[in-house]
């Protein structure tokens, strides 16, 4: 496997080869290709949906898109246009009738999953909760057409911060880059100028020192707030489909968020956040490190988006990162662990892979081939089950989620779930959640672990009802609400056995606070 960084290189530099061209509804692949291929041969191409039928043309040479912008015109001079020559391009046909015999329709690559119904209905004939875990991975994970158009995005964003800072890139990070985005997530990317930085300290060599004459400013925040505030307008004002732009400056991470309407990307654009990056990079890790890593957090982020644990909006739910964050934990807690603590991590990195940020040591390995792969063999089966188990049995009032230790140590402050920033160790990923919201989480933990554990799989098979994890992406109140006034019916022994065994509760107190919620 390669590093994250590798890949990012490789994607980025693979962005700045290529085009999006907006084609006419029916059009002729073969003859638009080779008109293409006469300026440089084309490495991949794929046709896709979004307000119309769209081309990402990948070339083999960066200079054939130099060829082609050449030899493409400016729109007509009856319109207004910012003169800004980008690479998106309108392709029309100047005889449609003539040509309409040659068109043929076109492949398209799906840029959104599924419904969920629909995805219920596919994983209804998978023959193992296993396989519908890896049946959900696949219709939700970003496919390799989706993450090129990511790039694309970024790449076409920092084609405008160069006209102010040429030394920048722009890069995305997050859900994205780390191996845990679905199909339709927004594009999280950020500015950077450490190439510059680079740049700097070369300079330095020699008898001499020569520096840049530079603005001078009364703190990084403001100087990120001022660059921000340009790049957005810039984008506003002259980039061909930003649109929906929002300066967001007063946040603790300023940001400027932009519709990029050729793509159809929700995009936020940020400075340089280090330790942002560092997460993504660890996530990346530790989703490469096991399979089952990446299908345990799809399976449930999608159950918890279902029963409205999560939601797009910023609110005082669990966002996504919180539960990815409990399922690594989960993951560590294993025996033996699936994946490995952050401190085991940092204890395998060398020289080169040692990073101090603000203060906060963010080293780890980064070469995946030093890790030891787990000797755990726990099917996806048995970890859906036991995750839910885990943290609906979770003592959520005393103990807080440590992934550098890889254990629960004791809450350093109230708050009703307290995950630890990876690297910013005194700060909490989940403040945000309130107390209702988690014991709607616990309540609905508890009831997916009664239902994969007391569920007749075999019957439900036969009979063609929804079983395993197609059970539990149906709202609970909808299909299980007689299931829940039979099961409240039972004697008040029974009901407590039952309870026992399905949560793994070990005193009556916390049966208590079960039967409670």
């Amino acid at each position: 496997k390669k590093t994250f960084t590798e890949v990012q290189t490789e994607r980025l530099e693979q962005a700045e080869r290529t085009v999006l061209i907006k084609c006419p509804p029916k059009l002729n692949e073969k003859k638009l290709l080779q008109y293409l291929s006469s300026h440089g041969n084309i490495k991949s191409h794929f046709f896709f949906e979004n307000r119309g039928i769209h081309a990402l043309i990948e070339f083999s040479q960066k200079n054939s898109v130099a060829s082609l912008q050449d030899a493409i015109g400016i729109p007509s001079a009856a319109e207004h246009h910012v003169p800004f020559k980008s690479r998106l391009f309108t392709f029309t046909l100047k005889n449609p009738v003539s040509q309409a015999a040659e068109e043929t329709p076109v492949h398209l690559s799906p840029q959104s999953h599924i419904p969920v119904n629909e995805l219920i209905h596919k994983l209804c004939h998978a023959d193992s909760i296993s396989s519908q875990m890896y049946i959900l991975l696949n219709e939700y994970q970003l496919t390799e057409e989706n993450t090129k158009l990511r790039f694309l995005a970024c790449s076409l964003v920092r084609d405008f911060t160069r006209a102010y800072f040429p030394d920048s890139t722009v890069k995305p990070f997050g859900s994205s880059v780390n191996t845990f985005g679905k199909l339709g997530c927004d594009v999280d990317m950020f500015l950077d100028f450490h190439d510059f930085q680079k740049h700097a300290t070369k300079m330095k060599k020699g008898p001499f020192e020569m520096e840049y004459q530079m603005k001078r400013l009364p703190s990084e925040r403001i100087a990120t707030q001022k660059i921000l505030s340009v790049i957005g307008d810039c984008l506003d004002n002259f980039g061909p489909g930003c649109v929906s732009v929002q300066k967001i400056l007063n946040a603790r991470c300023p940001l400027v968020k932009f519709s990029h309407q050729p793509t159809g990307f929700q995009c936020d654009l940020s400075v340089s956040n280090s330790i942002a990056i560092k997460s993504s990079e660890l996530l990346y890790i530790y989703g490469c490190l096991d399979s089952r890593v990446r299908a345990l957090v799809f399976s449930v982020r999608c159950w918890a988006r279902v029963h409205g644990l999560t939601s797009s909006v910023p609110g005082t739910w669990i966002t996504n990162f919180s539960l990815t964050m409990m399922v690594m934990f989960f993951l560590q807690k294993r025996s033996p662990p699936i994946i490995p603590t952050l401190d085991q991590l940092k204890g395998l990195a060398d020289e080169k892979d040692k990073h101090v940020i603000g203060g906060y040591d963010c080293s780890f390995v980064r070469d995946l081939s030093r890790i030891k792969p787990t000797k755990n063999t726990e099917t996806l089966d048995v970890l859906l089950g036991d995750f839910f188990a885990y943290f609906g049995n979770f003592d959520f009032r005393k103990n807080s989620i440590n992934l550098r230790k890889g254990k629960e140590v004791n809450k350093p402050e109230s708050s009703p779930l307290y995950i630890w920033n990876p690297f910013e160790q005194d700060l909490n990923i989940s403040k945000n959640v309130n107390q209702p919201q988690l014991e709607k989480f616990v309540a609905a933990a508890r009831e997916s672990a009664w239902i994969l554990q007391k569920e007749d799989t075999t019957q439900r098979m036969i009979n063609k009802e929804p079983w395993g994890l197609a059970a539990l992406l149906i709202p609970f109140g909808k299909s299980n609400s007689s299931k829940m006034k039979t099961r409240m019916k039972g004697s008040g022994s029974e009901t407590i056995r039952s309870l026992l065994n399905s949560l793994k509760l070990d005193n009556a107190n916390s049966l208590q606070k079960a039967v409670g919620k």
